[in-house]
């Protein structure tokens, strides 16, 4: 006979109490996430390679299933792969590049500038000592310097990318035949299989509505800065296609370089109209309209895309803010969807699709994984 739970227990007899539990599970969130942080100069790198192969691995199944040999198929899945890598490396390479070079040739328009905020704040009644204090702290090579500060760390990450370049190689061997590796597990292990295909799916579908929404957004601020007269406009409209992989306010980051640049083009009004413009455009697209259409693709609400841009930027920096869907989509799959016990908490997560879920409990379909298997295997 089964014992009765002690008297003010929330579970079984001898379990230890929920609040004792709940503060584990704190302390040992604490010490993964500080153990992330520690060795994020390769976790970060490890997990930007997995995910472009995963983005491009339909192109790899697809050559497969129509007979193509497999070492074609796995050639054309890097040349893919590093194909984008190197397009967005050398995107925001070459946009601290324009920048640096630019800002440069406005020393006189900046000049003129501080001569305009001596004599405003000396119209405010700010002593001449104080504006004088003010004043020498801002020096265009100061904003130059850090500017070359950023553009040494973009070297040094592309230096960086060694790594990534090798990974992703012997990732995509690997990925011919990982499907059949997953068969085998599925029989043993079909929520883990299931959920790690929807963490896959979803990864694509959030790339997807980002990369199309970045395209929206890049030809429609090309247009405005056009129109407002900013010096190679095409360069920040790339920037802004890129920084629209951050969710929320990767508007502005992309929107500092040209507010800057009309700014020392056209005044103070020139950079109010280009963060009027921004603000319009992407804010409206990437911080209202964006996140609900990625929240319903993945299963996220628009909540947790923005805690898991604060979250992941706090523990891989940039890369981390870049990655930020798709790490919440794998730790969801390992601790909510891979467990029947927790499936439960997909309705709060926004997982209203079901999307990644896999099969019920009591449903005896074949194992997950082995259609697509199947599928990705050669003919």
């Amino acid at each position: 006979m089964t014992a009765a739970p002690a008297a003010g227990s929330d579970g079984p007899a001898g379990s230890l109490p929920r609040p004792v539990l709940i503060l584990l599970g704190l302390a040992a969130a604490v010490v993964s996430v500080a153990g992330l942080r520690a060795f994020g100069d390769t976790l970060g790198p490890a997990f930007l390679a997995l995910v472009l192969v995963i983005t491009v691995h339909p192109v790899q199944a697809a050559l497969l299933r129509r007979g193509v040999p497999a070492w074609l198929a796995i050639i054309a899945l890097l040349a893919t792969v590093y194909a984008i890598l190197l397009l967005l490396a050398g995107a925001l390479t070459v946009s601290v590049a324009r920048l640096v070079t630019l800002l440069p040739t406005y020393a006189e328009e900046f000049s003129d500038l501080l001569d305009q905020l001596t004599r405003w704040l000396v119209d405010l009644g700010v002593s001449e000592d104080q504006i004088r204090d003010a004043v020498s702290r801002l020096d265009l090579s100061n904003v130059v310097g850090v500017l070359q500060r950023v553009a040494g760390g973009l070297t040094a990450f592309l230096s960086d990318l060694t790594f990534v370049v090798v990974l992703i190689f012997f990732l995509g061997i690997d990925a011919a035949r990982f499907p059949l590796r997953l068969q085998a597990v599925a029989g043993s292990h079909p929520q883990l299989i299931a959920a790690l295909d929807g963490f896959a799916r979803g990864t694509r579908r959030y790339l997807a509505v980002a990369t199309v929404f970045g395209l929206i957004v890049a030809v429609i601020d090309v247009a405005a800065l056009y129109w407002l007269a900013i010096p190679v406009p095409l360069v920040w409209g790339l920037l802004s296609f890129i920084t629209n992989y951050i969710p929320n306010i990767g508007f502005v980051v992309g929107m500092i370089p040209p507010a800057l640049l009309g700014l020392l083009e056209g005044g103070v009004g020139r950079m109010v109209a280009v963060v009027v413009a921004y603000s319009l455009i992407n804010f409206v697209i990437q911080s209202l309209i964006q996140p609900k259409v990625v929240g319903d693709a993945v299963g996220l609400t628009v909540t947790l895309t923005f805690l898991s841009l604060v979250f992941w930027g706090y523990v891989f920096g940039a890369l981390g803010a870049l990655l930020a869907i798709p790490l919440s989509l794998l730790v969801k799959a390992l601790l909510v969807d891979a467990d029947p016990g927790t499936h439960w908490l997909r309705p709060l997560l926004g997982d209203s699709s079901g999307a990644g879920a896999g099969p019920s409990e009591d449903e005896d379909a074949d194992p997950p994984g082995a259609s697509a298997a199947a599928a990705d295997q050669p003919g």
